[in-house]
Protein backbone atom coordinates (compact mmCIF):
# COMPACT_ATOMS: atom_id res chain seq x y z
CA UNK A 1 0.00 0.00 0.00
CA UNK A 2 1.68 3.40 -0.87
CA UNK A 3 2.56 5.90 1.68
CA UNK A 4 1.45 9.22 2.02
CA UNK A 5 4.92 10.81 2.42
CA UNK A 6 8.54 10.25 1.44
CA UNK A 7 11.12 12.17 2.84
CA UNK A 8 13.91 12.00 0.44
CA UNK A 9 17.21 12.89 1.32
CA UNK A 10 20.82 12.69 -1.13
CA UNK A 11 23.33 12.04 0.37
CA UNK A 12 27.30 12.00 -0.18
CA UNK A 13 29.63 12.37 2.51
CA UNK A 14 27.57 13.24 5.53
CA UNK A 15 28.60 11.21 8.20
CA UNK A 16 28.16 14.19 10.12
CA UNK A 17 24.44 15.09 10.23
CA UNK A 18 22.99 12.33 8.01
CA UNK A 19 21.81 11.15 12.02
CA UNK A 20 20.36 14.52 12.97
CA UNK A 21 18.57 15.28 9.85
CA UNK A 22 16.92 11.10 9.98
CA UNK A 23 15.95 11.91 13.92
CA UNK A 24 13.96 15.65 12.82
CA UNK A 25 12.49 13.56 9.59
CA UNK A 26 11.21 10.92 12.06
CA UNK A 27 9.95 13.66 14.57
CA UNK A 28 8.07 15.10 11.82
CA UNK A 29 6.27 11.60 11.05
CA UNK A 30 5.33 10.88 14.68
CA UNK A 31 4.01 14.04 15.74
CA UNK A 32 1.92 14.40 12.50
CA UNK A 33 0.51 10.78 12.50
CA UNK A 34 1.95 10.75 8.91
CA UNK A 35 1.89 7.32 7.03
CA UNK A 36 5.61 7.97 5.52
CA UNK A 37 9.19 6.58 5.40
CA UNK A 38 12.83 8.04 5.05
CA UNK A 39 14.61 7.55 1.90
CA UNK A 40 17.87 8.25 1.66
CA UNK A 41 19.77 8.36 -1.85
CA UNK A 42 23.19 8.05 -1.86
CA UNK A 43 25.97 9.47 -4.09
CA UNK A 44 28.77 7.23 -3.71
CA UNK A 45 29.31 7.79 0.38
CA UNK A 46 32.98 6.93 1.75
CA UNK A 47 32.42 7.84 5.05
CA UNK A 48 30.12 5.26 6.52
CA UNK A 49 26.96 7.77 6.07
CA UNK A 50 24.98 4.74 4.70
CA UNK A 51 25.44 2.32 8.14
CA UNK A 52 24.39 5.40 9.96
CA UNK A 53 21.47 5.63 8.09
CA UNK A 54 20.49 1.99 8.26
CA UNK A 55 20.89 1.56 11.70
CA UNK A 56 18.37 4.56 11.91
CA UNK A 57 15.59 2.75 10.22
CA UNK A 58 15.77 4.70 6.93
CA UNK A 59 15.59 3.12 3.43
CA UNK A 60 18.72 3.39 1.39
CA UNK A 61 18.79 3.63 -2.29
CA UNK A 62 22.29 3.92 -3.93
CA UNK A 63 22.63 6.24 -6.89
CA UNK A 64 26.09 5.27 -9.26
CA UNK A 65 25.54 8.46 -11.17
CA UNK A 66 27.41 11.26 -9.68
CA UNK A 67 25.22 14.66 -9.42
CA UNK A 68 22.60 16.44 -7.24
CA UNK A 69 19.91 16.03 -9.49
CA UNK A 70 20.44 12.30 -10.02
CA UNK A 71 20.53 11.27 -6.84
CA UNK A 72 17.22 13.31 -6.46
CA UNK A 73 16.10 11.67 -9.64
CA UNK A 74 16.88 8.14 -8.29
CA UNK A 75 15.21 8.97 -5.03
CA UNK A 76 11.82 10.26 -6.81
CA UNK A 77 11.68 7.14 -8.97
CA UNK A 78 12.63 4.62 -5.47
CA UNK A 79 9.76 6.76 -3.22
CA UNK A 80 6.78 4.79 -1.93
CA UNK A 81 5.23 7.80 -1.11
CA UNK A 82 2.28 9.52 -3.18
CA UNK A 83 4.41 12.97 -1.59
CA UNK A 84 7.66 13.59 -1.51
CA UNK A 85 9.31 16.37 0.80
CA UNK A 86 13.52 16.44 -0.42
CA UNK A 87 15.93 18.70 1.55
CA UNK A 88 19.69 18.54 1.43
CA UNK A 89 21.23 15.84 4.75
CA UNK A 90 23.81 18.50 5.97
CA UNK A 91 20.92 19.59 8.93
CA UNK A 92 21.18 23.41 6.48
CA UNK A 93 16.79 22.63 6.56
CA UNK A 94 14.97 21.01 9.76
CA UNK A 95 12.91 18.42 8.28
CA UNK A 96 10.64 18.76 11.58
CA UNK A 97 9.56 22.33 10.44
CA UNK A 98 8.04 21.33 6.96
CA UNK A 99 4.41 20.33 8.18
CA UNK A 100 3.13 23.56 6.76
CA UNK A 101 4.62 22.02 3.62
CA UNK A 102 2.59 18.66 3.35
CA UNK A 103 -0.11 20.62 4.45
CA UNK A 104 -0.24 22.20 1.33
CA UNK A 105 0.06 19.22 -0.83
CA UNK A 106 -3.14 18.06 1.26
CA UNK A 107 -4.93 21.08 0.15
CA UNK A 108 -4.28 20.29 -3.63
CA UNK A 109 -0.93 22.23 -4.98
CA UNK A 110 1.15 20.10 -7.01
CA UNK A 111 4.78 21.98 -5.66
CA UNK A 112 5.12 23.77 -2.44
CA UNK A 113 8.75 25.47 -2.58
CA UNK A 114 10.30 26.59 0.47
CA UNK A 115 11.38 29.84 0.35
CA UNK A 116 14.30 31.19 3.00
CA UNK A 117 13.91 34.64 1.56
CA UNK A 118 11.27 35.19 3.15
CA UNK A 119 11.67 33.14 5.75
CA UNK A 120 14.83 33.11 8.27
CA UNK A 121 18.45 32.61 7.27
CA UNK A 122 20.18 32.35 10.50
CA UNK A 123 23.89 33.43 10.86
CA UNK A 124 26.78 31.82 8.74
CA UNK A 125 23.93 29.56 6.95
CA UNK A 126 24.86 31.37 3.98
CA UNK A 127 27.83 33.72 2.09
CA UNK A 128 26.31 37.40 1.85
CA UNK A 129 26.86 37.50 -1.41
CA UNK A 130 24.86 34.47 -2.50
CA UNK A 131 22.15 35.65 -0.14
CA UNK A 132 22.39 39.69 -1.38
CA UNK A 133 22.74 39.05 -5.26
CA UNK A 134 23.27 35.85 -6.40
CA UNK A 135 19.99 34.03 -4.70
CA UNK A 136 17.67 37.28 -5.43
CA UNK A 137 19.09 37.27 -9.54
CA UNK A 138 18.80 34.13 -10.59
CA UNK A 139 14.95 34.56 -9.27
CA UNK A 140 14.55 37.56 -10.43
CA UNK A 141 15.74 36.27 -13.69
CA UNK A 142 13.40 32.86 -13.37
CA UNK A 143 10.73 35.15 -12.41
CA UNK A 144 10.58 37.04 -15.45
CA UNK A 145 11.80 34.49 -17.99
CA UNK A 146 8.80 31.78 -17.23
CA UNK A 147 6.33 34.20 -14.64
CA UNK A 148 7.13 31.55 -11.68
CA UNK A 149 5.40 33.36 -8.58
CA UNK A 150 8.03 31.68 -6.26
CA UNK A 151 10.87 34.20 -4.57
CA UNK A 152 13.32 31.69 -3.91
CA UNK A 153 14.01 29.50 -7.01
CA UNK A 154 17.10 27.36 -5.24
CA UNK A 155 15.75 26.72 -1.87
CA UNK A 156 16.67 22.99 -0.99
CA UNK A 157 13.63 22.10 0.86
CA UNK A 158 10.90 21.45 -1.22
CA UNK A 159 7.55 19.39 -1.48
CA UNK A 160 5.91 17.68 -4.36
CA UNK A 161 3.54 15.21 -5.93
CA UNK A 162 5.61 12.35 -6.90
CA UNK A 163 3.65 11.46 -9.89
CA UNK A 164 3.36 14.89 -10.84
CA UNK A 165 7.53 15.54 -11.21
CA UNK A 166 7.72 12.53 -12.45
CA UNK A 167 5.79 13.14 -15.27
CA UNK A 168 7.82 16.35 -16.46
CA UNK A 169 10.46 14.54 -17.42
CA UNK A 170 13.19 16.08 -15.24
CA UNK A 171 17.02 15.11 -17.34
CA UNK A 172 19.49 16.87 -15.56
CA UNK A 173 22.28 15.12 -13.01
CA UNK A 174 23.80 18.47 -11.20
CA UNK A 175 22.80 21.17 -9.58
CA UNK A 176 20.85 22.62 -12.20
CA UNK A 177 18.48 20.20 -11.70
CA UNK A 178 16.66 22.42 -9.23
CA UNK A 179 16.06 25.02 -11.64
CA UNK A 180 15.04 22.40 -14.28
CA UNK A 181 12.16 21.02 -11.51
CA UNK A 182 10.56 24.73 -11.15
CA UNK A 183 10.81 25.43 -14.45
CA UNK A 184 9.37 22.55 -16.23
CA UNK A 185 6.87 22.62 -13.55
CA UNK A 186 5.37 25.86 -14.41
CA UNK A 187 5.73 24.84 -18.44
CA UNK A 188 3.87 22.08 -17.91
CA UNK A 189 0.60 24.52 -15.60
CA UNK A 190 1.72 22.43 -12.63
CA UNK A 191 0.32 24.64 -9.90
CA UNK A 192 2.47 26.47 -7.41
CA UNK A 193 3.12 27.74 -3.88
CA UNK A 194 5.31 28.96 -1.33
CA UNK A 195 6.02 28.94 2.58
CA UNK A 196 8.49 30.61 4.67
CA UNK A 197 11.56 28.05 6.05
CA UNK A 198 14.42 28.68 8.06
CA UNK A 199 18.11 27.97 6.78
CA UNK A 200 20.09 26.68 9.47
CA UNK A 201 24.26 26.75 9.51
CA UNK A 202 24.73 23.45 8.19
CA UNK A 203 26.88 20.95 10.37
CA UNK A 204 29.79 20.26 7.96
CA UNK A 205 33.52 20.22 8.80
CA UNK A 206 34.18 20.55 5.53
CA UNK A 207 33.42 23.24 2.43
CA UNK A 208 29.99 22.65 0.99
CA UNK A 209 29.55 20.58 -2.40
CA UNK A 210 28.22 23.64 -4.15
CA UNK A 211 30.57 26.10 -5.98
CA UNK A 212 29.55 29.36 -6.05
CA UNK A 213 30.31 30.49 -9.78
CA UNK A 214 30.15 27.32 -11.42
CA UNK A 215 26.66 26.38 -10.20
CA UNK A 216 25.50 29.79 -10.35
CA UNK A 217 26.62 29.58 -14.37
CA UNK A 218 24.92 26.44 -15.02
CA UNK A 219 21.11 27.79 -13.15
CA UNK A 220 21.63 30.38 -15.29
CA UNK A 221 22.75 28.79 -18.54
CA UNK A 222 19.66 26.69 -17.95
CA UNK A 223 17.49 29.20 -17.70
CA UNK A 224 18.63 31.05 -21.02
CA UNK A 225 18.32 27.63 -22.62
CA UNK A 226 14.79 27.31 -21.75
CA UNK A 227 13.67 30.74 -22.86
CA UNK A 228 14.70 30.53 -26.40
CA UNK A 229 11.85 33.65 -27.03
CA UNK A 230 13.72 35.90 -24.40
CA UNK A 231 17.23 35.09 -25.57
CA UNK A 232 16.56 35.12 -29.59
CA UNK A 233 13.22 36.46 -30.62
CA UNK A 234 12.51 39.56 -28.47
CA UNK A 235 15.89 41.18 -29.31
CA UNK A 236 15.49 39.84 -32.64
CA UNK A 237 12.33 41.72 -33.16
CA UNK A 238 13.74 45.00 -31.34
CA UNK A 239 16.78 44.35 -34.14
CA UNK A 240 14.13 44.23 -36.83
CA UNK A 241 12.34 47.20 -36.17
CA UNK A 242 15.20 49.36 -35.68
CA UNK A 243 16.66 48.35 -38.73
CA UNK A 244 13.86 48.17 -40.83
CA UNK A 245 12.47 51.93 -39.65
CA UNK A 246 15.84 53.59 -40.21
CA UNK A 247 16.43 52.34 -43.91
CA UNK A 248 13.04 53.36 -44.94
CA UNK A 249 13.78 56.57 -43.13
CA UNK A 250 17.08 57.33 -45.21
CA UNK A 251 16.33 56.34 -48.58
CA UNK A 252 15.12 59.05 -49.70
CA UNK A 253 17.57 61.79 -47.80
CA UNK A 254 19.77 62.67 -45.27
CA UNK A 255 18.33 63.30 -41.58
CA UNK A 256 19.56 66.33 -38.95
CA UNK A 257 18.56 65.86 -35.66
CA UNK A 258 20.23 69.19 -33.89
CA UNK A 259 24.09 68.87 -34.67
CA UNK A 260 24.16 65.21 -35.44
CA UNK A 261 23.59 63.78 -39.17
CA UNK A 262 22.21 60.79 -39.99
CA UNK A 263 23.56 59.10 -43.39
CA UNK A 264 24.37 56.01 -45.08
CA UNK A 265 27.00 55.22 -42.46
CA UNK A 266 23.60 54.78 -40.41
CA UNK A 267 22.47 53.51 -42.99
CA UNK A 268 25.12 50.73 -42.91
CA UNK A 269 24.15 50.32 -38.81
CA UNK A 270 20.64 49.66 -39.52
CA UNK A 271 21.38 46.81 -42.52
CA UNK A 272 22.95 44.97 -39.63
CA UNK A 273 20.15 45.34 -37.26
CA UNK A 274 18.11 43.93 -39.86
CA UNK A 275 19.93 41.80 -41.19
CA UNK A 276 21.24 40.68 -37.36
CA UNK A 277 17.62 40.63 -36.08
CA UNK A 278 15.58 38.37 -38.90
CA UNK A 279 18.28 35.69 -38.54
CA UNK A 280 18.22 35.97 -34.20
CA UNK A 281 14.24 35.61 -35.09
CA UNK A 282 15.17 32.63 -36.92
CA UNK A 283 16.74 30.84 -35.01
CA UNK A 284 14.53 31.34 -31.95
CA UNK A 285 12.12 29.90 -34.42
CA UNK A 286 14.66 26.77 -34.92
CA UNK A 287 15.35 26.81 -31.04
CA UNK A 288 11.28 26.30 -30.66
CA UNK A 289 11.04 23.60 -32.96
CA UNK A 290 13.97 21.62 -31.43
CA UNK A 291 12.92 22.26 -27.88
CA UNK A 292 9.58 20.96 -28.18
CA UNK A 293 10.82 18.04 -30.64
CA UNK A 294 13.11 17.05 -28.45
CA UNK A 295 10.68 17.48 -25.08
CA UNK A 296 12.68 20.19 -23.43
CA UNK A 297 10.06 22.54 -23.61
CA UNK A 298 6.29 21.12 -24.00
CA UNK A 299 4.45 21.21 -26.96
CA UNK A 300 1.43 24.67 -26.89
CA UNK A 301 -0.91 24.80 -29.22
CA UNK A 302 -0.15 28.11 -29.88
CA UNK A 303 2.84 27.53 -31.71
CA UNK A 304 1.66 24.58 -33.32
CA UNK A 305 -0.73 26.87 -35.08
CA UNK A 306 1.72 29.28 -36.04
CA UNK A 307 4.28 26.58 -37.45
CA UNK A 308 1.51 24.58 -39.43
CA UNK A 309 1.77 27.54 -41.84
CA UNK A 310 5.28 28.14 -42.58
CA UNK A 311 6.13 26.02 -45.06
CA UNK A 312 9.17 25.57 -46.53
CA UNK A 313 7.25 26.46 -49.80
CA UNK A 314 6.59 30.04 -48.34
CA UNK A 315 9.49 30.83 -47.47
CA UNK A 316 11.13 30.10 -50.76
CA UNK A 317 8.73 32.40 -52.07
CA UNK A 318 9.16 35.27 -49.47
CA UNK A 319 12.93 34.55 -50.09
CA UNK A 320 13.04 34.64 -54.11
CA UNK A 321 10.90 37.95 -54.05
CA UNK A 322 13.14 39.79 -51.21
CA UNK A 323 16.35 38.72 -53.57
CA UNK A 324 15.22 39.33 -57.10
CA UNK A 325 13.74 42.91 -55.84
CA UNK A 326 17.44 43.11 -53.98
CA UNK A 327 19.18 42.08 -57.23
CA UNK A 328 17.19 44.53 -59.22
CA UNK A 329 18.34 47.35 -56.88
CA UNK A 330 22.02 46.26 -57.33
CA UNK A 331 21.38 46.14 -61.25
CA UNK A 332 19.91 49.37 -61.58
CA UNK A 333 22.87 51.06 -60.24
CA UNK A 334 25.17 48.90 -62.15
CA UNK A 335 23.23 50.64 -64.98
CA UNK A 336 23.39 53.97 -64.04
CA UNK A 337 27.24 53.47 -63.29
CA UNK A 338 27.52 52.75 -66.72
CA UNK A 339 25.52 55.30 -68.16
CA UNK A 340 27.84 57.29 -66.55
CA UNK A 341 30.95 56.11 -68.29
CA UNK A 342 31.93 53.87 -65.54
CA UNK A 343 33.13 56.87 -63.39
CA UNK A 344 33.51 58.60 -60.25
CA UNK A 345 30.11 57.28 -58.04
CA UNK A 346 28.54 60.13 -55.41
CA UNK A 347 28.51 57.29 -52.86
CA UNK A 348 25.58 59.45 -50.74
CA UNK A 349 23.07 58.54 -53.81
CA UNK A 350 24.72 55.26 -54.80
CA UNK A 351 24.49 53.75 -50.93
CA UNK A 352 20.87 54.56 -50.61
CA UNK A 353 20.08 52.11 -53.12
CA UNK A 354 22.53 49.85 -52.72
CA UNK A 355 22.42 49.42 -49.07
CA UNK A 356 18.76 47.93 -48.93
CA UNK A 357 19.03 46.13 -52.16
CA UNK A 358 21.97 44.31 -50.45
CA UNK A 359 20.04 43.69 -47.25
CA UNK A 360 17.02 42.19 -49.52
CA UNK A 361 19.25 39.96 -51.21
CA UNK A 362 21.29 39.02 -47.40
CA UNK A 363 17.70 38.44 -46.08
CA UNK A 364 16.63 36.12 -49.06
CA UNK A 365 19.82 34.22 -48.15
CA UNK A 366 19.21 33.64 -44.56
CA UNK A 367 15.18 33.02 -45.12
CA UNK A 368 16.55 29.82 -47.84
CA UNK A 369 18.86 28.15 -45.54
CA UNK A 370 17.04 28.73 -42.67
CA UNK A 371 13.66 26.86 -44.55
CA UNK A 372 15.62 24.40 -45.66
CA UNK A 373 16.88 23.60 -41.81
CA UNK A 374 13.52 23.78 -40.32
CA UNK A 375 12.13 21.28 -42.85
CA UNK A 376 15.10 19.06 -41.96
CA UNK A 377 13.65 19.04 -38.62
CA UNK A 378 10.33 17.65 -39.92
CA UNK A 379 12.04 15.79 -42.34
CA UNK A 380 10.58 11.79 -41.80
CA UNK A 381 12.21 9.12 -40.25
CA UNK A 382 12.20 5.27 -39.65
CA UNK A 383 11.12 6.51 -35.79
CA UNK A 384 8.09 7.40 -34.03
CA UNK A 385 7.41 10.97 -34.43
CA UNK A 386 7.92 13.23 -31.89
CA UNK A 387 4.65 14.94 -29.94
CA UNK A 388 5.46 18.62 -32.27
CA UNK A 389 5.86 16.69 -35.44
CA UNK A 390 2.44 14.58 -34.31
CA UNK A 391 0.59 18.08 -33.54
CA UNK A 392 1.76 19.90 -36.86
CA UNK A 393 0.19 17.32 -39.05
CA UNK A 394 -2.99 16.70 -36.82
CA UNK A 395 -4.42 19.85 -35.17
CA UNK A 396 -3.93 22.49 -32.16
CA UNK A 397 -4.22 19.27 -29.45
CA UNK A 398 -0.76 18.87 -28.66
CA UNK A 399 -1.51 17.91 -25.23
CA UNK A 400 -2.14 14.93 -25.86
CA UNK A 401 -1.40 13.58 -28.99
CA UNK A 402 -0.87 9.82 -29.44
CA UNK A 403 2.71 8.91 -30.79
CA UNK A 404 2.92 7.73 -34.90
CA UNK A 405 4.50 7.66 -37.53
CA UNK A 406 5.26 10.92 -38.68
CA UNK A 407 5.39 13.16 -42.09
CA UNK A 408 7.43 16.06 -42.79
CA UNK A 409 4.84 18.79 -43.41
CA UNK A 410 7.16 22.16 -43.86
Amino acid sequence: MQKELTILMPCLNEALTIAVCIERAQQLLSEHAIDGEILVSDNGSTDGSQAIALALGARIVHCPVRGYGAALQLGIESADGGFILMGDSDDSYHFDEAYPMVCKLREGYDICMGTRLKGKIMSGAMPALNRMVGNPVLTCIGQKLFRIPTTDFHCGMRAFRRDKVRAIGLITTGMEWASEMVIKSKLQGLSMTEVPVTLHKDGRNRPPHLRRWRDGWRHLRFMLVHAPNWIFVFPGLLLLAFGALGQILLIPRMIRIGEVRLDVHTMLICAFALIAGVQMILTGLLANVYCQTMGILPVTARFVKAIRHLTLEKLLVLSVFCGATGLAGVATDVLNWGRGGFGPLNYEITMRHLIPSLSLMALALLGICNGFMLSILFMPTSKTATGLQCAVEIDDRPASLPEKRGKGTI
